[in-house]
């Protein structure tokens, strides 16, 4: 049987969001499609990172990641976030950030975004799924605008898929 999974993935237009992590002295954040709601009450996210990216290493050493909405004029850092990988560069040191709960960094850029404590970690094929505990959110002024696996074309992935 030949599955065309692919062809099904490729009608979906899901959004993309930046994640961030810290543990220690180490700081890594990439774009990610694999976000979603998983829980009310308590208020909870899955958040799946790629075993190959940077940021999973450091993610699996944090206590708190923060999920970040990406507002449409902020093309500097899906570009950042996107095509660069912090084997390579300090990204942080290409963008306004601060410290949130637990060290997380949060983008100035990005003033809507939820940190959630890291409650667990599951390997799910060739990432890991993080189940986070909402501790912090807060929703910027900026219009509800998310960027999307439509616009994938115009980043160039920093780790290979």
């Amino acid at each position: 049987m030949n599955l065309k999974v692919d062809d099904f993935l490729d009608k979906l237009d899901f959004p993309l969001f930046i994640v961030t992590a810290a543990a220690g002295d180490k700081r890594s954040g990439c774009l990610v499609g694999f976000v979603s709601q998983c829980s009310i009450d308590p208020a909870r996210l899955l958040v799946c990172i790629s075993e190959k990216n940077h940021t999973h290493e450091v993610a699996k050493m944090s206590a708190a990641l923060a999920v970040h909405l990406i507002p449409k004029e902020r093309t500097d850092l899906v570009d950042l976030f996107g095509s660069h990988t912090g084997y390579d560069i300090d990204k942080f040191s290409r963008c306004e950030w601060s410290a949130g709960p637990d060290g997380a960094p949060l983008l100035a850029g990005c003033p809507s975004r939820v940190v959630g404590r890291v409650i667990d970690a599951q390997p799910v094929g060739d990432h890991t799924a993080f189940l986070v505990e909402a501790v912090e959110a807060s929703a910027g002024k900026e219009p509800i605008y998310m960027f999307s696996m439509a616009l994938k074309e115009r980043v160039e992935p920093g780790q290979p898929p």
